[in-house]
């Protein structure tokens, strides 16, 4: 298994976060995490990286059983990409510099740098459609050519699991569709590691996720294949309101029903 999480339950105080969560990515696999705001997606992505602990239940990745296994080193295997972490890079790094330190997940530290990890940030920033940036000062990138500059930048510790967490987050439509197709082509590539694909836009899922899940206040709603998850009746009673499914090619789109 990639990912197993068996009957996970969080808590904060009184408060319950994720209820009895059970979740298996198998090999093969790309998955979908779809979920309104306040959901628990975080919370669950944090669980699966080791930086919460459960308050029940158990989560295994890779074959490693949390509790049983060096977090540190597990955490090599999985890339995390996230719009929070564009915060924390320095604006004047050059941009290659911000791939090469994912290589040891570091921000502003190069001290070790070889021409294999130049050679290596190159070929990621070309399969990205990015290179042209190559030498750019980070701060002049726009928000889409960061966000592929973050997946090069995962990629170059060469992980197992990808999470990409609501990557198209602040772009706009076109910048958006650019970045969408780069994650097509990555997953469609031989080396791609497993894609979990984080989002609250349906139309953001695209073909070569072929499971999704259904995150609502901290429980699973449905699981499964992706055309069986993507429907008008499932949709409504994940949302709690009727709603309408429009299909444009192999992209569902959903909109409110009217009254």
């Amino acid at each position: 298994m990639i990912i197993d999480v068996h009957n996970v339950t969080w808590t904060k105080g009184v408060h319950t976060l994720l209820n009895g969560i059970n979740w298996t990515v198998r090999p093969g696999e790309h998955w979908a995490l779809l979920g309104l705001n306040g959901s628990g997606k975080t919370t669950l992505l944090n669980m699966i990286t080791g930086y919460l602990w459960p308050t029940s239940g158990s989560i295994s990745v890779l074959g490693e059983r949390y509790g049983e296994v060096d977090l540190r080193e597990m955490r090599k295997s999985i890339g995390w990409v996230s719009s929070s972490l564009q915060e924390k890079l320095y604006g004047t790094d050059r941009t290659q510099n911000v791939v090469i330190s994912g290589k040891h997940a570091t921000i502003g530290l190069y001290e070790h740098l070889t021409e294999q990890d130049t050679v290596r940030a190159g070929e990621l920033m070309k399969q990205l459609g990015c290179f042209h940036l190559w030498d750019r000062e980070y701060r002049t990138c726009s928000q889409g050519e960061k966000q592929k500059l973050l997946i090069a930048r995962a990629l170059m510790a060469d992980p197992r699991v990808l999470i990409l967490d609501e990557p198209c987050n602040g772009l706009d439509l076109f910048s958006r569709e650019r970045l969408l197709d780069s994650i097509r082509e990555l997953a469609l590539s031989k080396e791609m590691p497993t894609l979990i694909y984080v989002t609250h836009h349906t139309e953001e899922i695209l073909p070569v996720f072929s499971h999704t899940l259904l995150l609502r206040r901290g429980q699973v709603v449905q699981s499964g294949l992706t055309p069986e998850i993507l429907t008008a009746s499932v949709l409504s009673d994940f949302f709690e309101s009727e709603v309408i499914v429009d299909r444009h090619g192999e992209r569902v789109y959903v909109r409110a029903a009217q009254d």
